[in-house]
């Protein structure tokens, strides 16, 4: 596997979205050819998570100062120590040998905006200004299948500058129902007004 990755991404010198991308298609296909999908597909949601509740993990990720043997030796200890399997340990390893490791959190995004695309999965990014309950969230995914998005994975973010209500972004489509948002219609109908 480590050669299948790194030809097919060391040959571009591109950077951001276009690089991650390449590496999540790379590790995709390599998964559905070795019938391995489901599997590398569940140990990247890990691995994001990973990263996400590790502040040490992401300095290791980060860090510049520390030579491509040493951060792929690192790597690769906290993802055995961690459970993950021989594909997606590998896959890191080629991501660390070509200095990439910086770009693992955005590879790992890459990877589950492609899984979802593929499997007509499409992502609903919500903002609220307040964690969701189970019940609203229901209510959320009902309303969305209304709206014509059958298979929707629901993205959570809290921002309390939003006062309350919801902004739900699909695509390229939003829905603001935030009462901050309401309130700045609110001032400029009354500056027009004025």
């Amino acid at each position: 596997m480590a050669s299948e990755v790194s030809t097919s991404t060391t040959a571009s010198t591109g950077s951001g979205d276009g690089l991650a991308d390449r590496y999540a298609s790379a590790l995709y296909s390599y998964a559905d050819e070795t019938h391995a999908l489901d599997a590398v597909v569940a140990e990247m949601e890990g691995l994001g998570r990973l990263i996400d509740a590790s502040a040490d993990f992401r300095r290791l990720l980060a860090s510049p100062l520390i030579d491509v043997k040493t951060a792929t030796q690192a790597s690769q200890a906290v993802l055995q120590q961690e459970g993950f399997g021989k594909t997606v340990r590998d896959f890191v390893g080629v991501v660390a040998t070509n200095r990439r490791l910086r770009e693992l959190r955005e590879i790992v995004h890459a990877f589950a905006t492609l899984v979802a695309h593929r499997r007509g999965i499409i992502t609903a990014h919500v903002v609220s200004a307040h964690p969701l309950n189970d019940v609203q969230r229901q209510q959320l995914r009902a309303r969305l299948i209304e709206a014509g998005y059958g298979n929707v994975n629901i993205h959570e973010r809290v921002d309390a500058d939003l006062l309350g209500g919801l902004v739900v972004r699909v695509g390229a489509r939003l829905y603001d129902t935030s009462l901050k948002s309401r309130l700045q219609r609110l001032q400029y109908a009354m500056k027009g007004a004025a």
